[in-house]
This record gives structure tokens, sequence and C-alpha cells, in this order.
């Protein structure tokens, strides 16, 4: 059986398909890293099982690691029903050290309703992040919510209890700003290793609030190396609809270094993490 008469199928036994949302701290993403054949392969690989993709760690300072990564994304993996296109925030860092966020994305899955820049008002090295979100707001036609929302987060990683407790006040804004109930929060938390006590969880309103689900526990391990063991990487999702469109089980935290048969010195000049994905329900067909 083709594949495309499995689809057919599939469709008209009244199954669902899905959108599938991925996070990746690349580390250090920039020229360097573009530079390596064997390195910029597997990041491409990797994007393209997503419909849509965080990217985090961008420290690409002149932009053209960026373009290249897009130009050879659409050139491998572009047909003319299935192009890539992003958005991408400023360079965010109070002093001289800078990243950026972007999101890339398949134009036939989903569409951009609006981005926002959170401003910190706080000033200094008192401010609340390090790395404001950078919010996204999608439009999701063919999924059962329509449109959702993602604050992405990279914390700081001493700084990680009291910038996942902020991330709350950034929801807040966000709800009062945009009509969508939907909500994705996800990114590198640095929630695990130290970095977060099991004491502090409780003083963490993004955790202590039930109404944001966190779909990752704490035992999830989303370090490349195999002496680490460490649940960094999250997804919190927030709104009835949204918790009702992502299958729990979903949640993967895809291995490229088994996936792709790479030795842990090559899976780590990708990077030190692991994708962490969702998926979400596509709309029923009636009929």
């Amino acid at each position: 059986m083709t594949l495309t008469r499995a689809l057919f199928l599939l469709l008209n036994l009244g199954g669902v398909l899905t959108l599938k949302i991925c996070s990746f701290n690349i580390q250090s993403f920039g020229e360097r890293k573009i530079s390596k054949p064997d390195v910029l392969d597997i990041i491409v690989k990797i994007i393209c099982r997503c419909d849509l993709m965080l990217i985090i760690e961008i420290k690409d300072a002149t932009g053209n690691a960026f373009r290249q990564l897009m130009t050879v994304l659409n050139r491998t993996y572009r047909t003319r029903a299935d192009e890539f296109s992003y958005v991408i925030s400023e360079r965010l860092g109070r002093k001289s050290y800078k990243e950026q966020y972007a999101f890339i994305y398949r134009q036939k899955m989903v569409s951009v309703n609006a981005v926002y820049q959170y401003p910190d008002k706080q000033t200094g090295d008192e401010d609340a992040f390090a790395r404001e979100p950078f919010v996204v707001w999608f439009s999701s036609p063919k999924t059962e919510i329509k449109d959702f929302v993602i604050i992405p987060i990279h914390t700081v990683p001493e700084a990680a209890v009291k910038e996942i407790d902020e991330l709350y006040d950034v929801y807040q804004n966000v709800s009062e700003l945009w009509q969508s109930e939907n909500f994705i929060i996800m990114g590198d938390f640095n929630a695990a290793c130290g970095y977060v006590q099991k004491r502090q969880w409780v003083n963490i309103r993004l955790r202590s609030d039930s109404e944001f689900v966190w779909l990752t526990g704490d035992k999830l391990d989303t370090s490349v190396k195999a002496s680490t063991k460490c649940a960094y990487d999250r997804v919190v999702l927030h709104g009835e609809k949204m918790v009702e469109a992502v299958n729990p089980e979903s949640v993967e935290v895809f291995n490229f270094k088994d996936e792709f048969k790479l030795t842990e010195r090559q899976a780590l000049a990708v990077s030190d993490h692991f994708p962490l994905c969702i998926t979400v329900k596509e709309a029923r067909r009636r009929g």
C-alpha cells in the first residue's frame, strides 16, 4: 500500500494526523557550527522532522549562519507545497553576550498571526530575564485548536528558579494582549541537575498553579552526555482545549545520537541537548 493510499484510508476512517512541535537548543549556533558539513546535515535532518521548531541559543551575530541554514533546509526538503519559513527575535542579552530565538515552520501547516518581544520592565542586572521570551501567536487551521501561542525560554542556569517563576507573569501579560486561550511554554528551562532543587518547586508559580500542565517530568533526560541525566528542557501547556489536543504520550526526546549512529563526540558537535517534541491532534475529517 502506498503512503498516499494509507493516508487516504486514515482520513476516511475518521483518524487524525498531527502537528509536530519541537524545541531544540542547538548550543552556540553560528558560523563555526554551520561550516561543518556533517554537523549541518544532522541539524537539517532534525529540523525537517518537525512542522514547527523552536531554535534556542543562536549566537549568530551577522545572521549569515541562520540564513544559510534556511537555504540548505529549503533546498534539501522543500517542495512546491512544502516550504519552510521563519520568524526570529532580535539579539537578546544584558551585556555583550547575546542570543536569539527563532521559529522555523512549514507554511502549509501553520502561519504567524503576530509576534511579541516581551518587555522586561525591570532594569539592569535585576531584570527578570537575561533573554526575554520572543512570543509568537500561530494560526493552525488544520488542528483541533486552530491557533496557539508559544512562549519560549532559555534560562540562565543560576537564575533558573526566578526565570521559570517569572514565566507566569509573561503568560498573564500575553493573555491580556491576545485573544488566544491556547498556550505552550517550552524551551531550555535548565530545570534540573542542581539548578532547581525539589524544595524550590513549590514557590514557582508556573508549577504550583494547577492550570499549567507540565508534560515533562523531572526524570526526563534531554542531555546528550551519557554521564548526565537531566530534565533541562520542558513543555508546559495552558488552556483546556490545548491540553486536550496534546496526548501526553506524544512527548518525545529525539535521540539523534542513536538515530544517526553517532559517537558521543560526534553528537556533541551538534549540541549537548536532544530536541524535545510534542504532537498536536489535527482536526477530524467528517463526512
